[in-house]
């Protein structure tokens, strides 16, 4: 195999954003949105340091933004089907039985506040309260890569319930005030019932604090692994009755010979090693499932730990578990390239339908990137080493 072929030098990308383009073009109807799409796809891929329509017209060689505005605004087409074609998209380059949903959210920073469901909210990308809007994302990873395959702008009850701000930003009547939680459900549920190939659900505390995703995913035997805080209400029926706790006193109450070593996934300067443990939770589940309390301990602070309830396969081992919840950092590094990179954080439409437009065709050019990084691991993975470790020993 040759360098060009191992590093990507020799991928026909042009040739497969070519082909991803005829194959999207179908939710767009018309000729001139069809191309419209393509040239937007092409500025959010483009070195451009902002993707907004004056500049991404200008990398096309537009005089004028008007095509770019009017596909996020004026054009009729459906975001909902072309969310549907880049979900298929990304399945095809990334799906595995052995593949992921991770769902959070993230913060849109604004100065103003006639954007759609903008306000004082919490941010976790600024980390405090800040004036932004909030999606809630869905991601989907597997040993091939990782990319966005939903999202929800998060409505806050305010906006939820002001006719009149909903009518300026056009907002659809079928659209309710819905927590976060409750629009994970959706998101989650959506991906599950287009046959998402997943092994586990993953997601931080906001989430798995809920009971109702949790039943949610439990109904339909998914398995999970969803992170809780560590006063997190537990009720266990013990011998001596019915025992009120938490998570921090359970693992308080673990012994030495209680805990395990195991990578949580990769970072920046290598494999990510923590202590483990679990425990039981003595209760009702299906044949088949176990219910666990899982903890990760640093191993060079014994008190910085964290949490999550697990709904597993029986038989799952502690390092499965572990190596499950190593994974929800895959969604980080999603909207840290779509943001960076993809123009994921530098909308400009004001509506409802402008906000889901923008964040979808991201979603495809980040698809897009990771169907080639994909490509790039089936390559490199397709040729066995000539000098594998038995025939060096040899």
């Amino acid at each position: 195999m040759s360098v060009a072929e191992w590093s990507g030098a020799a991928l026909r990308w042009e040739q497969r954003l070519s082909a991803l383009k005829v194959r999207l073009g179908s939710v767009f109807g018309r000729p001139e949105v069809r191309a419209s799409a393509g040239t937007f796809i092409d500025g959010l891929l483009s070195g451009v340091g902002r993707k907004t329509g004056w500049l991404m017209a200008e990398q096309a060689g537009l005089g004028r933004p008007y095509r770019m505005q009017s596909l996020l605004g004026r054009s009729s087409w459906n975001a909902e089907k072309l969310r549907d074609l880049v979900r298929a998209e990304v399945i095809a380059s990334l799906g595995d039985p052995r593949g992921v949903l991770v769902v959070d959210e993230t913060g849109f920073l604004k100065k103003g506040t006639h954007s759609v469901g903008v306000a004082r909210q919490y941010s976790g990308t600024a980390g405090r309260i800040e004036n932004c809007q909030v999606g809630v994302f869905l991601g989907y990873a597997s040993p091939l890569g990782q990319a966005l395959i939903d999202r929800r702008l998060y409505l806050p009850d305010a906006w939820a319930t002001d006719a009149a701000r909903r009518r300026q930003v056009q907002v659809p009547e079928a659209v309710t005030f819905a927590t976060k939680p409750q629009i994970a459900c959706d998101l989650i549920a959506a991906a599950l019932d287009a046959g998402t190939p997943c092994a586990w659900v993953l997601a931080d505390a906001l989430y798995g604090s809920d009971s109702r995703l949790r039943r949610m995913l439990e109904g339909g035997r998914q398995p999970y692994v969803l992170a809780v805080r560590s006063n997190h209400a537990l009720r266990l029926l013990t011998a001596e009755g019915l025992q009120q706790t938490d998570p921090a006193q359970l693992a308080d109450a673990l012994p030495p010979e209680g805990w395990a070593a195991h990578a949580a996934g990769e970072g920046s300067k290598g494999l990510r090693l923590y202590d483990w443990a679990r425990i039981a939770l003595p209760w009702t589940v299906d044949e088949g499932f176990e219910r666990w309390l899982l903890i990760r301990r640093s191993g060079r602070d014994a008190q910085e730990r964290a949490y999550y309830l697990v709904f597993a396969p029986a038989g799952s081992s502690l390092a499965e578990l572990a190596g499950a919840a190593g994974l929800r950092w895959t969604i980080e590094e999603c909207f840290q390239r779509a943001k960076e990179e993809l123009g994921l954080d530098h909308c400009e439409a004001r509506s409802w339908h402008g906000w889901h437009r923008h964040m979808t065709l991201c979603m495809a050019a980040l698809g897009f990137l990771a169907g080639l990084s994909a490509q790039l691991r089936r390559v490199a993975g397709s040729k066995p080493n000539e000098k594998s470790p038995s025939a060096i020993a040899a």
